[in-house]
């Protein structure tokens, strides 16, 4: 086998496994079935899949199970005995303690006190408290694979965008994470928001499908720094847009945004994550 053929086939499966996860994360996932969906040993599938992933499938699907759960408490008036359920948890009081282990609090409190709850008006003393600044920014080269979808199962279109990546020899931990945001979720159905799931990567690299090519353009931007889990990301949207933005006396750039990923969710608890909205500026 050479060396191309070897990695459209880890290529494949990788992305073939990463799929059924994300798919199914209300069944049952067997460790061991998903070493059969790869069509690799379990003995050689682990230790693949945490190589190029940095982390076991038993943490992936732990990790995107908190994921979802926290966009249901944040989005929804789902009980929390429902999203339990629903993250493969028997009963509400082990639900409780692995996710206060992962944010930080039991979801009824973080419900009502997490961080998404600063860029409330009634609890908000002052905008002072949000990091904001305004900054020029050079054009950025990026390739990336697009999802269509929920904004919060874009992870699935970064697992693609990683494994391709690795499986190629283009893969490497510094790579600048960054996600295009095309569709106002408030304004188009859920299903048919469109994103990409992007590096930072030289236009000479070569980008052949599933990776897309594309450039962020330069200019000013206001650039937002978000700390705290990915499900809070809207109501930061939400404040930039309805009262940051009329403030500043500032207009829009016709061209995308974007958002740049410090930190790595596999690697800091989700309190811990730092993202940086970038709002293109006239």
């Amino acid at each position: 086998m050479n060396g191309e053929t070897a990695w459209a086939v880890y290529e494949a499966r990788l992305r073939r496994v990463s799929n059924h996860i994300h798919e199914h994360l209300d069944e049952e996932l067997d460790m061991d079935g998903l070493a059969e969906i790869a069509c690799l040993s379990p003995y050689h599938w682990h230790r693949i899949y945490r190589a190029i992933y940095g982390e076991t499938a038993a943490a992936t699907v732990k990790r995107l199970r908190l994921h979802r759960a926290a966009g249901d408490i944040v989005e929804t008036d789902l009980g929390i005995s429902e999203i339990a359920k629903r993250s493969g948890y028997p009963n509400v009081q082990s639900f409780n303690r692995i996710f206060k282990a992962a944010y930080g609090m039991p979801p009824a409190r973080y419900r009502r006190e997490g961080s998404h709850t600063l860029f409330e008006s009634k609890q908000r003393k002052a905008s002072t408290m949000f990091d904001i600044s305004v900054r020029t920014l050079k054009p950025t080269e990026v390739v990336g694979v697009s999802h269509q979808g929920s904004y919060m199962g874009i992870g699935k279109a970064f697992e693609q965008l990683f494994g391709t990546l690795y499986a190629r020899g283009q893969g490497h931990p510094g790579l600048r994470m960054i996600g295009i945001y095309l569709d106002d979720p408030d304004v188009v159905a859920v299903d048919k928001l469109r994103s990409y799931a992007c590096v930072e990567m030289d236009a000479t690299q070569p980008a052949q499908a599933p990776l897309e090519r594309r450039k962020l353009e330069g200019g000013e931007y206001a650039v937002l720094r978000h700390k705290g889990p990915y499900a809070e990301m809207h109501k930061a949207y939400t404040w930039l847009y309805g009262e940051w933005l009329p403030m500043s006396g500032r207009k829009l750039r016709d061209t995308v945004m974007f958002e740049e990923y410090i930190n790595n969710p596999r690697d800091v608890p989700p309190a811990e994550l730092l993202t940086d909205i970038n709002l293109p500026l006239v």
